[in-house]
């Protein structure tokens, strides 16, 4: 299950103004509007009854006619100037954001040179110059396009490390110093979309396109927030035995998607330890894990999000639930098989939502809910009340409550 990144609404900042004789005439027209309602509505206020046009016009009453008339004459003079004043403004606001489009354009061409030099070091200036770009850009949509050109990087093939063979030890230094460039990029992503949203320097929001990605450095994504349409996506990705990636401490809420369809995770931990889902998706459908991997979410909070491991394979690894609190939202193991490793959710807490293991192969290894409380995931036990394999570890809370 993958998403499909829409392309993201920008703001029109194509100057767009009325022609001189409109705008002035739209403006008289609101003055006059706003002259005479104000006129009305003191004679209402006064409880005018009739104007006296008997009268004579002495030297007096012309005089305030006259003071009339050239307060008025000065006031349509105030309503042009401030209408040419704006229009000026725009066209000035509207230059500046050109000049610095401009420019932005220049030092982006400049650092994406950078990233196709033969130099390891060269390379990783450009990559500092794209991350300094995404950060002072004049619009939202050019720090995306940054994030990608980063993101793409990442997932060009490279030659992988020769060994420490002697007469390697070229190729082998090579490797590590193109390898320091990729941990400088996955470092600078996730530092980046660990600031609030909002504040200078974050990319919170922005999409990050890793599919593909071979991950052997570490990438710390602790308390960022997913929403708002953001997706993440580490499809098809490999997490080897030397990448750290964790979510301890994220917040998922509504809109936003993590996704591993396809991933392989035959190294360290990915953790979502203390995590709060409370909306969004995290999809490990068709994911594989191998042995000695674990996906982690301890104490974890499930109050609204989707989390899927559709057609995802254990052939090793583990995926921890230990005290998480299951209140709502959706996790499904529907079609996932497991020939060893465990799924393991000691001391989980389960008040609301939907845990389901409809259609899942138990061959091997372990799913453990030793001391799990609330009612029971549906398709984990049999009709008479058994558990649904002899590899399944129920609840005593739940063996007690059987039929």
């Amino acid at each position: 299950m993958t998403a499909n990144r829409q392309p993201r609404s920008t703001p029109d900042l194509e100057l767009r103004l009325w022609k001189v004789g409109r705008a002035l005439t739209v403006t008289f027209g609101a003055a006059v509007l706003v002259a005479g309602g104000i006129f009305f509505s003191l004679v209402v206020l006064l409880d005018f009854q009739e104007i006296d046009s008997t009268a004579k016009l002495d030297a007096k009453t012309l005089f305030d006619l006259m003071k009339l008339s050239f307060g008025v004459v000065a006031g349509a003079g105030a309503l042009v100037a401030l209408v040419v004043a704006y229009r000026r403004q725009r066209v000035d606001e509207a230059g500046a954001h050109r000049e610095a489009t401009r420019l932005h354009t220049e030092r982006f061409s400049q650092a994406v040179d950078k990233l196709g030099s033969d130099s390891p070091a060269v390379r990783l200036g450009g990559v500092h110059a794209l991350a300094g770009l995404a950060d002072d850009v004049p619009d939202d949509s050019l720090r995306q396009t940054c994030i990608d050109v980063l993101c793409a990087y990442l997932q060009l093939p490279f030659t992988p490390d020769p060994g420490d063979d002697p007469g390697q030890q070229d190729e082998h230094h090579r490797y590590l110093a193109f390898r320091k460039v990729r941990h400088t990029i996955l470092r600078l992503i996730s530092d980046h979309y660990r600031r609030p949203r909002g504040t200078p320097r974050s990319w919170q929001g922005c999409d990050l396109d890793l599919t593909g990605v071979f991950i052997d450095g570490r990438m710390d994504f602790d308390g960022a927030t997913f929403s708002d349409g953001a997706v993440v996506s580490f499809d098809g990705a490999t997490f080897s035995k030397h990448g750290v990636v964790t979510f301890r401490r994220a917040t998922f809420s509504t809109g936003g998607w993590v996704s591993f369809h396809g991933a392989t995770f035959s190294g360290r931990d990915v953790s979502f330890d203390r995590a709060t889902f409370s909306g969004g998706t995290v999809a490990f459908d068709r994911a594989t894990f191998s042995a000695g991997n674990a996906v982690s979410f301890r104490h974890a909070t499930f109050s609204g999000s989707r989390v899927f491991f559709g057609d995802a394979t254990f052939s090793g690894g583990a995926v921890s639930f230990r005290g998480a609190t299951f209140s709502g939202g959706t996790m499904a193991f529907r079609e996932a098989t497991r020939s060893d490793g465990g799924v393991f959710f000691h001391g989980a807490t389960f008040s609301g939502g939907n845990v389901v293991f409809e259609g899942a192969t138990f061959s091997g290894g372990t799913v453990s809910f030793h001391d799990a409380r609330g009612p029971a995931p549906s398709g984990l036990l049999t009709d008479a009340g058994t558990p649904a394999s002899e590899s399944v570890i129920l609840s005593s809370e739940w063996l007690a409550s059987s039929p």
